[in-house]
């Protein structure tokens, strides 16, 4: 498989692997306000950053919606999160807007441990909530907390995947690492769950969850890349079992657009650098997430 170099060469690359495009787990839309703040605090690379992070795709959203379409990404994420208590709510009816005009967006949503959160998640499923978004490390909270054991069960018995950073990369803070969320797991089993960055830098206890518990996959989101951006390096020793998860549908395929310091290309070109097979290839990029999402 051809490596592609460019964004130009994205149609190609899916194309040569017999695909009807890409599907983009790991993808950022946010309300104006919203996106504008989490790029300044890039911008001054906050202690959750921990390095110097240039964004490349600082377009409007007009513009990043014409972009993904152009590379043939068929169906993406929208990726938002709260830092604090009372904002998970508007952000999951600004979430549902923003999927009822853009067709190919998997309309996501999220929650905090907060009084009212099993609530508000499911009036999220009720309005078309496909998957929930929730960052340990920027909302520095215990995902074991008891205010979100309801909504894990209520999640786990809808189906609906929750795409959880939990590592400890780039800085870890808070409840990050594989135990407080196996915490999670041990209790609803059923769970359905994307770990965000394979886990980084904690790539084999998160590994050892996916072995453990069926409804555990992982994202790609920055891994192989040249900019790492302090997830770490992915020990060697790991990649058989990255192929065989792959190969099992467990690997989907996420870059953080726009919020990568790098051409979008370079994801799929790390990817197909590890030499693992076009069968691998297709799984990442398309089969898996159109399984996971019915899509």
């Amino acid at each position: 498989m051809t490596e592609p170099r460019s964004d130009s060469a994205v149609p190609a690359f899916w194309q040569a692997l017999g695909l009807p495009g890409i599907i983009d787990a790991h993808v950022h839309f946010m309300p104006p306000r919203l996106m504008s703040a989490v790029w300044a605090y890039f911008d001054d690379a906050g202690p959750l950053i921990g390095t110097e992070w240039p964004i490349r795709y600082r377009d409007s959203e007009e513009e990043r919606l014409a972009f993904l379409r152009g590379l043939g990404v068929r169906a993406f994420t929208a990726l938002l999160y709260p830092h604090r208590p009372g904002m998970a709510e508007s952000l999951n009816e600004w979430g549902a807007e923003f999927a009822a005009r853009v067709p190919e967006c998997l309309q996501t949503a999220t929650f905090y441990p907060e009084p009212g959160a099993a609530a508000y998640v499911r009036r999220a499923l009720e309005s078309g909530a496909r998957v929930f978004k929730v960052h340990l490390q920027v909302g520095g909270f215990d995902p074991r907390s008891e205010e979100l054991d309801e909504v894990w069960g209520v999640l786990a018995e809808a189906g609906v995947p929750a795409l959880v950073h939990a590592g400890s990369g780039p800085v870890a803070h808070g409840f990050t690492g594989p135990e407080p969320f196996a915490g999670v797991l041990a209790r609803h089993p059923r769970l359905t769950a994307i770990i965000a960055h394979l886990g980084a830098p904690e790539f084999g206890g998160f590994f050892d969850l996916a072995d453990r518990y069926g409804g555990v996959h992982l994202d790609t989101t920055m891994t192989f890349t040249r900019f790492a951006g302090g997830l770490g390096a992915f020990p060697e020793e790991l990649l058989p079992r990255l192929r065989d998860l792959g190969l099992a549908g467990r690997i989907l395929l996420g870059t953080d657009f726009p919020n990568i310091p790098y051409e979008y290309a370079h994801q799929l070109e790390a990817l197909a650098a590890l030499g693992l097979g076009d069968d691998w290839l297709r799984a990442v990029c398309w089969e898996a997430a159109a399984k996971l999402f019915d899509l």
